[in-house]
């Protein structure tokens, strides 16, 4: 993986887990993490490469993920 990608992925991370953060949304640093990297990842190798764009989904995939162990 080139650098600009890794750093493409790391500041969409950072952008959706501070959103997560301050919403009070996580509460498994550790499962956050994980999951939010992937997702990022995921998406990245399928060829977005819109910071904005992978940090929102990142960040809806990880709401929909809680919603449905709440219910």
């Amino acid at each position: 993986m080139s650098e600009n990608l890794s750093h493409l992925i790391e500041h969409s991370v950072q952008i959706a887990w501070d959103y997560l953060e301050r919403t009070g949304q996580i509460s498994d640093a550790a499962f956050a993490s994980r999951f939010l990297s992937r997702t990022v990842e995921e998406m990245v190798r399928k060829g977005e490469r819109r910071r904005l764009m992978l940090s929102n989904r990142a960040i809806t995939a990880f709401e929909r993920l809680s919603n449905r162990e709440a219910a």
